[in-house]
């Protein structure tokens, strides 16, 4: 982290004199059926990091983007500098508002000094573009983000994480005031991220307002002034950070108190999974392991260390060169999911939104899509099987929903999460392979499908589990598969678990 000894000091958290530079005065905002806002205020003052938190659904994403002019309030204003925002994305840039989004919103083919240029090149007379002004412009801005980086690179050629960097770089080449941040470490490495928090930290010592949303706590409290938090479309409350724990904020959250869940001590059963020397060349090497019926086994490491791979291979999504898949003592042939879905496995990857959901259909048929065959002998859909598997699907995993005909693309995201584990829970599998099941989605639904997972293997599931975050691989794994650079370093029995040991295997061996 960058020095903080030319950091001011932490504004807004005991009453500074510094005046917001945007406000959102008694905003509401309804769509049809729902109220997304209800007289939420906020506000932003320069030098200053706000964490806007909450549970999907809770008002967040609205209020982003009415800040940045995408939506109009149906009652209330937003000010800056004490005056009208109108409602348009023009009239926010012009204001002095930017927004990093999730996924980095570049032109493919354009350069990274054409992206940060987009929209306000530096042109010659009738209209010609100044080629050389706008590399100078970009190389300028990008000095202080990204020195690293060529401006003649293709954005295309970017990884996410330096196409929010490029991002942020063309909000200053606004001379943006105020930086909105949403879910910008979702796709970054630990290191990423690390390097993302220095440039935030410079931004604020320059007197950048940042609105910074995330589900991450640790994030939170490791880069906010202070923390407003959002509850079913009203404000609970809005208060610095060094008056606030992870269990004041959860409970402001939800509502209520959310316990950890961790597994308890059980003794596993017969051997489902068997991976024997899997080996894909330059990716994964002599990668062998088992899981027992009953057992959670979780694969750490770095992001780039071959987790996912190791999933997308057992599953047959990817091929490999050499070694062995055995379900239940019996081989299952690579590189073919649908042999591997037949053999009793189920996966949740690790983009739901890409790689498992069907955004255009209904939450009914996302959650029978696995099952077609058995509610579908003869190619005609048996409606009152099909409506069984739905009903039980909402009442044991409490998905919420208006009904099984909406779109899944209007659920939030751990509610999308409970949909894909439905799909596969319907074929009742003997492995679940789950690749970061709770990745982008809000406490109580991590807390929830923790519970869900604890329940299934107290059935006698056996669960392959991906994970990034550390807290959760230490509450609810068995084993613990430690991968580097395509091999597996160590494996950690749960009785000798630590983020120092997983750390210490997942860096060094």
């Amino acid at each position: 982290m960058s020095d903080e000894s030319h950091i001011p000091p932490k504004t807004g958290t005991s009453g500074g004199s510094i005046e917001p530079v945007l406000v959102a005065r008694g905003v509401s905002k309804s769509f049809p059926g729902v109220i997304a806002l209800n007289d939420v205020n906020f506000e932003i003052r320069p030098g200053e990091v706000n964490a806007l938190v909450g549970e999907n659904g809770a008002g967040k994403s609205t209020l982003i983007k009415i800040m940045a002019g995408y939506y109009a309030p149906d009652r209330g204003e937003i000010l800056v500098d004490g005056k009208h925002l109108h409602a348009d994305p023009g009239s926010a840039h012009r204001a002095g508002i930017a927004t990093i989004h999730q996924e980095p919103h570049l032109v493919p083919g354009m350069t990274v000094a054409e992206n940060i240029m987009l929209g306000h090149w530096p042109s010659l007379r009738f209209g010609i573009i100044a080629n050389k002004k706008e590399r100078q412009r970009a190389l300028e801005v990008l000095e202080r983000v990204a020195p690293e980086l060529s401006p003649t690179t293709l954005a295309r050629r970017l990884s996410p994480a330096e196409g929010q960097l490029v991002e942020i770089a063309r909000a200053l080449s606004e001379n943006s005031r105020v930086l909105i941040m949403d879910e910008p470490t979702t796709s970054l490495s630990s290191r990423e991220i690390d390097r993302l928090f220095e440039i935030v930290d410079d931004l604020k010592s320059r007197g950048l307002g940042i609105v910074f949303v995330s589900h991450w706590l640790e994030e939170v409290f490791r880069i906010a002034n202070r923390i407003t938090v959002l509850r079913d479309s009203k404000l609970v409350g809005s208060r610095p950070d060094a008056e606030l724990d992870h269990a004041t904020v959860i409970n402001m959250m939800v509502g209520r108190d959310v316990a950890e869940v961790t597994t308890s001590g059980r003794e596993p059963g017969k051997v489902v999974l068997e991976v024997k020397d899997l080996t894909r060349m330059g990716v994964l090497q002599d990668v062998s392991f088992k899981i027992r019926a009953g057992e959670i086994v979780t694969l750490a490491g770095l992001v780039g260390a071959g987790r996912s791979e190791v999933a997308n291979c057992i599953f047959g999504i990817d091929p490999y060169d050499e070694g062995e898949v055995r379900l239940n003592g019996k081989m299952v042939p690579p590189n073919d999911p649908a042999a591997a879905i037949q053999a009793g496995m189920g996966l949740l990857p690790e983009d739901r939104r890409r790689q498992a959901l069907v955004a255009q259909l209904s939450v009914g048929t996302n959650t029978t899509l696995a099952v077609l065959d058995h509610i579908a002998p003869r190619w005609v859909i048996l409606k009152e099987l099909e409506g069984k598997i739905i009903s039980e699907a909402q009442r044991s995993l409490a998905i919420k929903m208006a009904s099984p005909g909406v779109r899944v693309s209007t659920l939030s995201g751990g509610n999308q999460q409970k949909v894909v584990l439905a799909r596969w829970l319907a074929r009742k599998p003997s492995l679940l392979i789950l690749d970061e099941p709770t990745k982008g989605v809000d406490i109580g639904a991590k807390a929830e499908i923790s519970q869900i997972i604890v329940r299934l293997v107290a059935q006698g599931t056996a669960i392959l589990l991906i994970s990034s975050e550390l807290p959760e691989v230490l509450g609810l794994s068995d084993r613990v598969l430690v991968l580097r650079s395509g091999r597996i370093a160590g494996e950690i029995p749960r009785g000798s678990l630590s983020q120092e040991v997983i750390m210490k295997y997942a860096t060094t061996g």
